[in-house]
């Protein structure tokens, strides 16, 4: 029972999206337009990108690399900001979730053993923000990035603009706010030497390049899809099974889901009239209750204007703590190690988040 209640709150998002497409399908029984509701290169590429991901986090790549940085620092504030750059940097690398899952515990390593710990609550919280406004200057840094990037074909050039200026933006914000909130302490860190399998690590930054390749319509998806599983597979099979498959399962029911919506003429009446006032704030208030890879699987099925989209579903990442798959994760790994403190980093993280929201929203809407 305990595993069991265990996997509904790791999957609770899956299980939601699986909830309602089956609720559709009743309205709207499957037949042969159902084929046409999947991106099946997003789903490939997310795949992909996973998979590598994990088998690189399975030798500690990500976190060795990140602890030799850090360790070099001996100030409070420096410390905690190279923690939160390299969440942000990693974000856009290996996307929002994987950078938190990486780097986080990191975070509580460097200031358990430096005894900084009460800067644990903000720096969890500014990781967060990194990860969820970091990766929106790549298609492959949020989910929600890649499936836009593929369900409108957006010019790589254009999409780094679209996302260029809010990214720059939160980067001073992030900056600014570590700055006024973590004092710059004298601080100790020794991390403990660790050898890394180069040669295995050159593989999979070949398969990384090839993965990212593939995501810029450079190789087909469907090589990526043969080439990098089996690789993987014979290298390490355990990293195959390491892939959030809860998450790709989440694009499924919701393809489903937005698909069987687009069908149904009372529903897109309403969300045509919606997103004809502001596709920008229909998409990031929406994230705000049913979180934005949803969000913008839903809304792509009723607007064209997809730098709106992209802007709403990425600054929507910010905000309430449903907002963002990878916010869920954060408050998860923050009262593992605080019992009975949630509440307040519920506090502290809605005031952060819902400053970054509010200065983020204005900024976009004079960009648009």
């Amino acid at each position: 029972m305990k595993r069991f209640i265990a996997i509904l709150k790791t999957n609770a998002v899956m299980l939601i999206a699986m909830t309602l497409a089956i609720v559709t399908m009743i309205i709207i029984p499957p037949d042969a337009e159902y084929l046409s509701y999947f991106d099946f290169k997003t789903l490939t590429c997310l795949m992909t990108v996973l998979a590598v991901v994990c088998a690189l986090r399975r030798v500690r790549f990500f976190y060795t690399v990140a602890e030799k940085i850090v360790k070099n620092f001996k100030n409070a504030r420096i410390a905690v900001l190279a923690l939160v750059y390299i969440t942000f940097i990693g974000s856009m690398l290996i996307a929002n979730d994987m950078a938190l899952i990486t780097f986080l515990p990191l975070g509580y390593y460097v200031l358990i053993s430096s005894g900084k710990e009460k800067y644990m609550c903000v720096t969890f919280i500014l990781q967060n923000i990194a990860a969820n406004l970091g990766g929106m200057l790549t298609p492959f840094g949020n989910p929600q990035n890649l499936y836009l990037y593929s369900r409108f074909n957006i010019p790589d050039g254009e999409f780094m603009l679209i996302m260029l200026p809010p990214f720059l933006l939160a980067i001073a914000m992030i900056t600014v706010s570590v700055l006024i909130f973590v004092k710059p302490e004298p601080i100790e860190f020794s991390g403990i030497e660790r050898r890394l399998p180069k040669a295995r690590i050159a593989i999979y930054l070949v398969l990384f390049a090839f993965a990212i390749l593939c995501v810029f319509r450079f190789i087909p998806y469907q090589a990526a899809l043969i080439a990098i599983p089996i690789a993987i597979l014979i290298m390490d099979r355990r990293a195959l099974l390491d892939v959030d498959w809860g998450l790709l399962l989440t694009f499924v029911f919701f393809f489903i889901f937005s698909g069987n919506m687009s069908r149904i003429s009372a529903v897109r009446e309403l969300f045509v009239l919606l997103l004809d006032k502001s596709v920008l704030l229909v998409s990031t208030l929406s994230c705000q209750f049913m979180s934005n890879v949803p969000t913008a699987i839903l809304l792509s099925q009723f607007t064209d204007n997809y730098k709106e989209l992209l802007l709403g579903v990425n600054i929507g990442g910010c905000g309430t703590i449903i907002s963002s798959l990878a916010s869920l994760i954060t408050f998860r790994e923050y009262v593992s190690h605080n019992k009975g403190k949630g509440g307040k980093y519920l506090l502290v993280f809605s005031a952060f988040n819902f400053t970054f929201l509010a200065v983020m929203l204005a900024f976009c809407f004079i960009l648009v």
